[in-house]
C-alpha cells in the first residue's frame, strides 16, 4: 500500500471511525476544524502570520496566559510572581510538574534560553523582540535556581505581565540549532513530529501540505480538571486545509467539520435554516481590523512617481473619503459589521478613542483633497498627477478570504469614481506575506490585523523599527516627523504605570494615525460561530475565540 493511501485511510478512520463515545466519560474523540491557509512553519518565534500561530497556539505555552472570558492575566507555566518596589525586577516561580512533550522536565533554563538566545538574538527575525525591547535596551533574564527565574527590566513596563504569555521553547531541543545559526529556518514544514516540542495540550502528529494538520493529545500535559483528571479531554484536533470559505461551509453542513467561523451572510442563512444539531454564537465586534495600505517603501521596485502618490497625504485622505463603509457593511456583512476609521476599535474599551478624525464617505471632499494634492481628472475621465502620469495601481489581497475580495472589489469601484484605475488581483496568502515582508513587490494591499487588548502588542506594526511597519518598511527610509512622535509615544506608554496617563498617550497615537492615514481602515465584522451541538465547555469570546479553553472541551453525547 502506498504511503498516500495509508495516510488517507488514517484520516478517514479519524474522521469517521472514532464516532462512539461514552456519555459518562469526558475523555476521547476528535474535533475537526479548518484553516484557510497552510502554516509557513511550526516555529512560533519567527512566525508573522496567523496560519502558523493558529497551529502553534495548541503546542506551546507561556509563563502567564490571558483568560479568554475575563481578559485578566493568570498563572500558567509560572505558578506565581513577585515584583520589587522599583517595578523593574520580576521574579517568576515556575511549576515543577511541567514536562515537555518529549518527556524532559521544563525548567528555568528553558525560559532563559527562549529570551536570551532566541528573542534577543539579533540573528533571528522575530517580532517578539520589538515588544520586549524597552527603549534601546533589552530585558535581562537570569536563572536563580531550577524553578525560579528573574527578569531585570531597564525601566517600568506596563504590559509586561500580559506579554509573558510569550511561548517558551525547550533549550535541550533547539540550543544546538541556535549555535549552528539555523534556528530561523528550523521547525519547518518538513519537520518530523518529534522535532516540534512544546508543553501545550496538543502535539504534532501528522502534516500533509494543503490537506491537513493533525494534533494529538499531549499525554504529559500538566493541567488537571477539578476532579484531578488529566487534561485535555480530546484525543485529537484535525485541522483540514480548506482555502475556499464556501467549501468550508459546505463541509460543515455535511457534518465533516465540527466548528466554523462564519461570514455574516452565511451566519444569517444557516441560522434561518435552523439545523437541529448546531449552536450559533454572535460574540460581538471583532478585535481585528481591515484596511487598505499603499507601499511607501523607498527601496521597493515600484516607479518613483507612484511612491510620490502614496506619500502624498491628500491622496491618502481622498482614498478614505471615497470608501463607502456603510455599503460594505450592508452588502458584505449583512449589517453585522462596524465602520473603522482608526487602529483601535470600540471592542477594546480600555484604549479606544472615540474622538479620532474620521474621513467618512464624501466624494466631493475626496475630489477636493485630490485637487489640493496636485491631481486632476482629464477629459478622458481618468485621474492624472501634476506630471501627467495616469493614476493607475495594482491592489492585491489574499485569495482565500472571500469577504476581503468582495470588499476590495467595492473599494476598487469607489476609487474608480474618482478616475483612478485599479487593477485588482487576489493572491495566495503566503505569497502575499512574502511580497509584503520580503520582496516589497506590491503597490496597494487589502489586509487585516488580528488586534489585541493592549496597543503595545502591535508595536511591531506601529513603530518605525517594527518588523511589520509595512507601509514604510524598507532599509532605505524617509521617516516622517509624525512617525517619530509615535515611536516616542510607544516608549512612554510602555513605561507609564498610571492607567489614565497611559490611555491619554494611546489616544494621541490614534489621533496621529487618523490624521496621517498611513493605513485606511475600513470595517470590522461581528465574530460569528456555528458549532456542532455535541461539545461541552464551549465558551467563545471576542478575545479568546472558540479554542481559548481547548483542553476543557469534551464530547458530551453519543453520536452515530
Amino acid at each position: 500500500m502506498c504511503r498516500r493511501h495509508k495516510i488517507s485511510s488514517f484520516l478517514i478512520f479519524l474522521l469517521f471511525g472514532c464516532i462512539c463515545y461514552s456519555e459518562e466519560l469526558k475523555n476521547g474523540g476528535s474535533i475537526v476544524i479548518s484553516s484557510s491557509s497552510v502554516p509557513k512553519s511550526f516555529n512560533p518565534i519567527v512566525a508573522k502570520e496567523t496560519s502558523t500561530t493558529f497551529i502553534t497556539g495548541f503546542i506551546f505555552e507561556g509563563l502567564t496566559t490571558t483568560d479568554g472570558v475575563t481578559q485578566k492575566v493568570k498563572p500558567n507555566l509560572a505558578k506565581s510572581w513577585d515584583i520589587d518596589k522599583t517595578g523593574k525586577t520580576w521574579t517568576f516561580h515556575l511549576r515543577d510538574d511541567v514536562f515537555w512533550n518529549d518527556g524532559v522536565q521544563f525548567t528555568a533554563w528553558d525560559v532563559e534560553f527562549t529570551f536570551n538566545r532566541l528573542i534577543f538574538n539579533p540573528d533571528i527575525p522575530t517580532s517578539s523582540r520589538d515588544v520586549f525591547t524597552i527603549g534601546d535596551k533589552p530585558i535581562r533574564v537570569e536563572v536563580v535556581d531550577k524553578f525560579t527565574v528573574k527578569f531585570y527590566l531597564p525601566d517600568s513596563f506596563a504590559p509586561f505581565l500580559r506579554l509573558m504569555g510569550q511561548e517558551i521553547l525547550p533549550k535541550h531541543k533547539y540550543e544546538k540549532i541556535v549555535d549552528q545559526k539555523g534556528f530561523s529556518f528550523a521547525m519547518g514544514l518538513n519537520s518530523k513530529p518529534e522535532d516540534i516540542v512544546g508543553t501545550g495540550p496538543f502535539m504534532l502528529e501528522d502534516f500533509r501540505p494543503g490537506e491537513w494538520v493533525i494534533l494529538k493529545k499531549n499525554k504529559r500535559y500538566w493541567k488537571k480538571d477539578s476532579q484531578g483528571n488529566q487534561l485535555p479531554y480530546l484525543d485529537r484536533i484535525i485541522i483540514l486545509t480548506i482555502p475556499d470559505q464556501n467549501l468550508a461551509l459546505l463541509k460543515f453542513k455535511k457534518g465533516e467539520l465540527d466548528m466554523i467561523s462564519l461570514r455574516a451572510q452565511d451566519y444569517l442563512l444557516l441560522k434561518k435554516a435552523n439545523p437541529p444539531d448546531v449552536k450559533f454564537f454572535n460574540v460581538g465586534p471583532s478585535l481585528g481590523s481591515e484596511f487598505l495600505v499603499f507601499n511607501q517603501n523607498l527601496d521597493s521596485n515600484i516607479p518613483d512617481y507612484k511612491k510620490e502618490w502614496f506619500r502624498n497625504l491628500n491622496f491618502r485622505k481622498a482614498v478614505s473619503c471615497a470608501i463607502d463603509r456603510e455599503t460594505i457593511i450592508r452588502n458584505i456583512f449583512a449589517g453585522l459589521g462596524y465602520p473603522l476609521y482608526g487602529p483601535v476599535n470600540e471592542s477594546v474599551k480600555e484604549f479606544y478613542n472615540p474622538n479620532i478624525k474620521k474621513f467618512q464617505y464624501n466624494l466631493d471632499m475626496a475630489r477636493k483633497f485630490l485637487a489640493d494634492g496636485g491631481f486632476k481628472i482629464h477629459s478622458d475621465g481618468y485621474l492624472y498627477d501634476s506630471k501627467g502620469n495616469q493614476v493607475s495601481f495594482s491592489l492585491i489581497t489574499n485569495s482565500n478570504n472571500s469577504e476581503r475580495i468582495e470588499q476590495a472589489n467595492l473599494i476598487r469601484n469607489d476609487l474608480e469614481k474618482l478616475g483612478m484605475k485599479v487593477n485588482f488581483l487576489p493572491v495566495d496568502f503566503n505569497s502575499l506575506v512574502t511580497r509584503i515582508n520580503a520582496t516589497k513587490d506590491w503597490e496597494a494591499v487589502m489586509i487585516g490585523l488580528t488586534g489585541g487588548l493592549d496597543p503595545h502588542f502591535g508595536k511591531n506594526v506601529w513603530v518605525t523599527t517594527g518588523h511589520l511597519h509595512l507601509w514604510n518598511l524598507g532599509s532605505v527610509r524617509s521617516v516622517y516627523e509624525w512617525e517619530k512622535e509615535v515611536d516616542k509615544i510607544f516608549e512612554q506608554a510602555a513605561r507609564e504605570m498610571d492607567e489614565k496617563k497611559r490611555k491619554a498617550l494611546y489616544d494621541r497615537w490614534q489621533e496621529i494615525f487618523c490624521e496621517n492615514q498611513p493605513m485606511t481602515f475600513t470595517v470590522t465584522s461581528a465574530v460569528l460561530y456555528a458549532v456542532r451541538d455535541k461539545f461541552e465547555n464551549i465558551k467563545p469570546t471576542v478575545y479568546g475565540g472558540l479554542f481559548h479553553n481547548i483542553e476543557e472541551i469534551y464530547i458530551k453525547k453519543r453520536t452515530h
